[in-house]
């Protein structure tokens, strides 16, 4: 079974969510990721770090397969950053 750790980042930001609905899609996402920890898309500068979008949000984790490890890293609305760089 997969280990699963929360980063301080990420529980921070998941703590934020007030919408339901936005709450069973990120908890479905997470599911799909322990299935397969293989799932999300590198990301491009990061090789050990995957994400997963869940609209406009993007999960970032990454998962160590020697240890069986899932570090769930951050969870951020992009956004927000995008908008910030106009």
């Amino acid at each position: 079974m997969v280990e699963i750790i929360r980063e301080p980042k990420f529980e921070k930001n998941i703590k934020k969510i007030k919408d339901a609905k936005l709450k069973k899609r990120v908890k479905k996402q997470i599911k799909k990721i322990i299935e397969n920890p293989e799932a999300g898309k590198f990301l491009k500068y990061r090789l050990y770090e995957r994400k997963i979008y869940i609209p406009p949000f993007r999960l970032l984790y990454a998962y160590d397969k020697k240890e069986d490890k899932l570090y769930l890293i951050d969870f951020d609305n992009r956004d927000k950053i995008y908008r910030k760089k106009k």
